[in-house]
């Protein structure tokens, strides 16, 4: 990387992750000499990044919290906005964002003053959603950060974990990943008590505390953390493939049920069968009613007794309204 300024942002992406870097591992990844890296260091501290230096063996690089903003183009008012935008972020995960909310935050408090941080963590803790989604629990800020920062930093950590049916467990971890679903938060992590992966719900985490051990990290048995995520929870959940007949062109009903090609078979003009992928009741009936045409399940059977007690809590729901039920005549192919 022979471009000065791009590698200097490089560097220093780097060092506002939450951990040490030895001289030797920061010039394998921007592919320089340990040179290289010292004198771009020196840059970084004229330009106002408190870099600090350790010495030994195992020495290595760090940002610090500086005693003022570093030079990141922010006065305090906006650097404390961005801060509460990335915490409330984090702890209302939008698709796409809320890891990186997460990263980001992690990375701006690590060079916060401590008279920001005080004012971050105030604004955070006086500011109540206005209408919180239903389902979702609520996660402390300050947790997500502990457990990205031993993640990114692969440090062992301490938490006590409560469990569904509400007892309580200590757990010690190499935690890995963090995963939003969009209602919860996810840590994906090998528990060495248990000798085993898990994922752990994250507002069932208390107190998480980093041990100060390092470890090599483990290979996950699945492709990423994310995918990780999702097969762990759909073993906990039973599912159901349906095969279904759709009063409607196949070409309006592919890719609305999660269908692959070759799912969905033309009957006629006007027909088509349909062979889900395995997914769960709730799923299921809401997308086939979601289709908007006529249809008959044929399998599984739990699918139908489903969504007769769909159809009957429906029809209650409509009847409680006190106005005529309109009948809709069949929808024309």
């Amino acid at each position: 990387m022979s471009d000065t300024p791009a590698r200097l942002l490089s560097l220093l992406s780097l060092l506002q992750m939450p951990r040490e870097w030895p001289g030797s591992e920061l010039a394998r990844r921007l592919k320089v000499s340990p040179r290289t890296i010292r004198r771009d260091i020196n840059r970084l501290r004229e330009l106002g990044y408190p870099v600090e230096v350790t010495m030994g063996a195992v020495g290595g690089y760090r940002l610090i919290a500086g005693t003022a903003m570093p030079p990141l183009l922010l006065d305090d008012e906006e650097a404390v906005a961005i801060a509460v935008g990335l915490r409330t972020a984090a702890g209302h995960p939008v698709d796409g964002i809320g890891e990186a909310s997460v990263r980001a935050m992690a990375k701006l408090e690590q060079v916060l003053p401590s008279r920001l941080r005080r004012r971050v963590r105030a604004l955070s803790a006086a500011t109540v959603p206005m209408a919180p989604n239903a389902g979702r629990s609520s996660v402390d800020p300050e947790d997500l950060t502990s457990l990205a920062a031993a993640a990114a930093n692969h440090e062992r950590l301490r938490f006590a974990y409560e469990a569904a049916d509400g007892g309580e467990t200590r757990r010690l971890v190499e935690p890995y990943h963090l995963v939003p679903t969009g209602r919860r938060w996810y840590l994906v992590a090998y528990d060495l008590d248990r000798d085993g992966w898990r994922i752990f719900r994250v507002d069932r985490v208390r107190e998480p505390r980093p041990t100060g051990q390092r470890y090599a990290p483990r290979e996950l048995p699945a492709e990423d953390a994310a995918e990780f995520v999702t097969g762990r929870l759909y073993s906990l959940v039973p599912t159901y493939t349906a095969v279904v007949t759709v009063r409607a062109p196949a070409a309006q009903v592919t890719g609305r049920l999660g269908d692959k090609p070759g799912d969905v078979e033309p009957i006629d003009d006007h027909t088509c069968r349909v062979r889900s992928h395995t997914d769960t009741l709730p799923w299921l009936a809401q997308s086939l009613v979601m289709l908007g045409h006529e249809f008959e399940v044929h399998e599984p059977p739990e699918l139908i007794d489903y969504l007769r007690e769909l159809s009957a809590r429906a029809a209650r729901g409509a009847a409680r309204s006190g106005r005529p039920l309109k009948m809709r005549g069949p929808a024309s192919p």
